[in-house]
């Protein structure tokens, strides 16, 4: 270095003020070169504000919000603190959150994904090929889609632990249970449905729900932070949930909100996965792409397709779509062809594939109490608002 300096008799001549003054320009010159074009740049600030403001309404007291566009994520941040508590750790991009019912579309619904591709499990067949005692009652011709697309006819949701105090006892009653409305002609969303879609996964594969999705999805895809029953040592890092429900049992809870996942172990196909907004980018993203990320393919592009069409009633296999015309938490301005989840603690993923926009949401609006739900309005302004902030930038 010191010999390609006294080589330029130029600079060699300089004062020290000038050369200081020239290091400043270069400086400043290399900067403003490596940063993007304020014109192209996209303004979150209407985003902010509205995350903050939602913060200082108690609509949660913490959350973190993800934005892909056309493949990238191009917002990520975190807003508020785990609790309420001005003394509680701030909220931000690795806080794990209860996904609740993300937890069908996330982890089951993919993991069926995959187990159709491979021929272990046929979405139009009856339950009860795979699961023969679920027949009683007249609930023979209910298929694997009918379930997925909650159309079963099966009840929305009942407190287990009322009754029950053991997972086989939990699914002997699901299986003697009678139906609310024939198979097929009323779409009533029920923890039922993905309880046994869950538990028929685990029976074709030998594994537990969350051994096949860590083995099938969250480590190949990266996902360091997604998992069920979180082990002890990650409580500082994940934010609090109010209890679903009272308690009945003389054992201990498991960390998770749903009680009747933690009458499961805290591991069910309606609820329990724990993530953060970073790894969930990553599986939406393979979602958006058709089931390839990071140039590994994960499910079949036509796979993908299938699941995220509509069919009998008014969802997707294992996922929301808009409703034309109706009220949507994807707010007035995505696509119709938009897909999407919610969960009960404050949790959503919507995704426009025309727009190429994805929105994800964790948040613990259950906490203290899941009396608090200004989340509902709330999730249509957020969604309305980031198209804005994209098409105006």
């Amino acid at each position: 270095m010191s010999s390609s300096r006294s080589s330029d008799p130029g600079r060699r001549n300089l004062s020290p003020a000038l050369r200081r003054l020239v290091a400043a320009i270069v400086a400043v010159a290399a900067i403003l070169g490596s940063r993007p074009s304020v014109a192209c740049a996209t303004d979150f600030s209407p985003l902010e504000t509205l995350m903050r403001r939602a913060v200082g309404d108690s609509v949660f007291p913490g959350a973190s919000i993800a934005v892909i566009h056309r493949g990238k994520v191009v917002f990520h941040r975190a807003f508020g603190r785990l609790t309420y508590d001005p003394q509680s750790a701030p909220a931000d991009t690795s806080t794990i959150y209860d996904a609740a019912s993300l937890t069908k579309a996330v982890a089951t619904t993919s993991i069926a994904m995959q187990l159709v591709e491979h021929d272990s499990l046929d979405i139009n067949t009856p339950v009860s090929r795979y699961r023969p005692g679920f027949a009683a009652n007249g609930k023979g011709r209910v298929t694997i889609g009918q379930l997925m697309r909650h159309v079963s006819g099966l009840r929305a949701h009942r407190y287990f632990a009322e009754t029950c105090r053991t997972p086989e006892e939990v699914f002997r009653t699901i299986d003697r249970d009678s139906l609310t409305c024939t198979p097929g002609t009323k779409t009533v969303y029920s923890d039922l449905n993905f309880m046994l879609l869950g538990r028929i996964e685990e029976a074709l594969t030998g594994k537990s729900l969350a051994a096949n999705f860590q083995a099938r999805f969250s480590v190949p895809l990266g996902m360091t932070s997604t998992m069920f029953t979180p082990a002890p040592a990650l409580r500082p890092r994940i934010a609090p949930t109010g209890e679903d429900g009272m308690w009945k049992l003389d054992r201990p809870r498991p960390l998770v909100n749903d009680q009747n996942a933690a009458l499961l172990g805290g591991i069910s196909g309606h609820a329990g996965l724990f993530t953060t907004t970073g790894d969930l980018a990553r599986m939406v993203r393979m979602l958006m792409n058709g089931g390839t990320f990071d140039g590994r393919r994960y499910l079949k592009a036509s796979t993908v397709e299938t699941f995220l069409k509509k069919g009998d009633g008014s969802r997707a296999l294992g996922w929301d779509l808009v409703t034309p015309g109706g009220a949507s938490s994807a707010g007035s301005k995505f696509s119709a062809s938009s897909w999407g989840h919610l969960g009960f603690t404050g949790t959503s993923i919507w995704v426009d594939p025309e727009r190429e926009i994805a929105v994800i949401l964790l948040s613990n609006r259950v906490w203290p109490s899941p009396d608090n739900i200004k989340i509902r309005k709330f999730r249509p302004v957020l969604h309305d608002t980031v198209v804005d902030c994209i098409d105006n930038p």
